[in-house]
């Protein structure tokens, strides 16, 4: 299994919060990081962060694992960053996104799936007049948080099957694989949900 946002189970403040307002807290936090403009802001929200991490009581290796997917492309990032406007907006854009998306998966391993799903089929209720189905939509959810996990670990298959075939320098070795292995899970979910009636 994925250390990938998945629901760490704790007897902490983080944990004890309900859904609704983390979601609401992770907007929040989402609108102040376009606010972010020194690298010194970008230390601070990565220390509240930090400390938020601790109060939840999540371990550094789940932490850790949460961003790990990630290295490569903020490291591109950083370094476009870097040649077109500077050190300091490199550091700026990158941690302003690493916060951000350390704090999005500190809130799935502090809430569980069902709640969050919960917390968006309430939200959409009103929706209902134009036409949206809740239910529909908070299953959209709960697939999309599990999806993510589970291409992770498509990638890591296929990356170990990659070294062993002696392929590790080569991108359509990985990639092809990868979307192969992607769309075959999509449409054993896509038959599971038929036969259950879900749609047609």
């Amino acid at each position: 299994m994925s250390a990938l946002a998945v629901y760490v189970h704790r007897d902490s403040v983080v944990h004890r919060l309900p859904a609704g307002a983390k979601l609401l807290l992770l907007v929040a936090a989402a609108v102040a990081t376009l606010r972010l403009s020194r690298p010194w802001h970008v230390a601070l929200a990565l220390a509240i962060v930090a400390l938020l991490h601790l109060a939840a009581r999540i371990p550094w290796r789940t932490a850790v694992a949460q961003v790990r997917p990630l290295v490569w492309f903020l490291g591109a990032l950083a370094a476009f960053q870097a040649v077109v406007a500077g050190w300091e907006k490199a550091v700026v854009v990158v941690g302003g996104m690493l916060a951000l998306v350390q704090l999005a998966a500190l809130v799935s391993l502090t809430t569980p799936t069902t709640a969050i799903v919960d917390v968006v089929v309430r939200c959409a209720r009103p929706l209902r007049r134009l036409g949206v189905d809740p239910e529909r939509l908070g299953l959209l959810v709960a697939l999309g948080i599990r999806s993510v996990a589970v291409v992770i670990e498509l990638a890591r298959d296929v990356r170990q099957a990659q070294l062993a075939r002696g392929a590790a320098s080569s991108p359509l070795a990985f990639i092809v694989p990868l979307v192969v292995r992607s769309l075959r899970h999509a449409d054993r979910l896509a038959d599971a949900l038929v036969a259950r009636g879900v749609d047609d």
